[in-house]
């Protein structure tokens, strides 16, 4: 078990650096576009305890890492989630527009936090003759731990499900008679999720396209961010 700290510690690091970072994008964002409701509420904040949920930041995370790292001896999949920043769209300057532009910061942010991992392995090449080789092992696997779970996380969250970012996203351009009944389906979006990600899958001749679509599309996003970042 020993032997495996280190890769634990590098895939929950990544992930929630990850997941907290997402939701103080939220916060932020909704704060530049006239709401302070998450400042009001110290969520406000990088600081990752401020938006700890115990069960997706730290069990679920901690959880998957360790049943693959005892399954098959690495990490592949990593997912979680923090608590969600609050915001107010009816106090934003432009309730829906700034609500699509806050739904679409934390996704966003993940992409940048995916290309700034993929560009750090440049300087860690430079300085690998002058560390230790297993310091140089544990940063490249923080660096490709965080490029992953910051593109699951960034792409999962575009899924065109309220309350996902992409769902909220998909009710504030469409028109008010698509949008009305798509943001009802919000009371339900979590139990949609969890029926098409974890109990469809199970089910006799079931199905994952979900888990197809993110598997796919993470594993193109992956190898565009290396090549955008200058690894051939």
């Amino acid at each position: 078990m020993i032997d495996w700290l280190p890769e634990v510690a590098a895939a929950i690091i990544a992930a929630v650096l990850a997941i907290t970072l997402h939701e103080a994008a939220h916060g932020y964002a909704a704060l530049a576009e006239g709401d302070p409701t998450a400042k009001e509420a110290g969520r406000l904040s990088l600081n990752p305890w401020r938006h700890v949920d115990p069960i997706g930041t730290l069990l679920l995370p901690g959880f998957l890492v360790i049943s693959q790292l005892l399954a098959i001896g690495r990490v592949e999949v990593l997912f979680g989630w923090a608590k969600p920043v609050p915001v107010d769209p009816f106090r934003m300057r432009e309730p829906r527009w700034g609500m699509v532009r806050v739904a679409a910061a934390g996704p966003a942010v993940n992409f940048i936090l995916a290309f700034l991992s993929a560009l750090l392995a440049h300087p860690l090449q430079w300085a690998a003759p002058f560390l230790p080789v297993e310091v140089v092992e544990w940063l490249t696997r923080f660096l490709l731990m965080s490029i992953f779970a910051n593109l699951v996380l960034g792409l999962f969250n575009l899924l065109p499900i309220p309350p996902l970012d992409g769902g909220r996203i998909l009710v504030g351009v469409l028109p008010a008679a698509l949008a009305r009944p798509l943001a009802q389906t919000e009371r339900f979006g979590l139990l949609i999720v969890i029926l098409l990600i974890i109990v469809l899958p199970q089910l006799p001749g079931g199905m994952d396209p979900i888990g197809w679509v993110l598997r796919n599309i993470v594993a193109a996003a992956f190898r565009a961010v290396l090549a955008l970042a200058g690894h051939a």
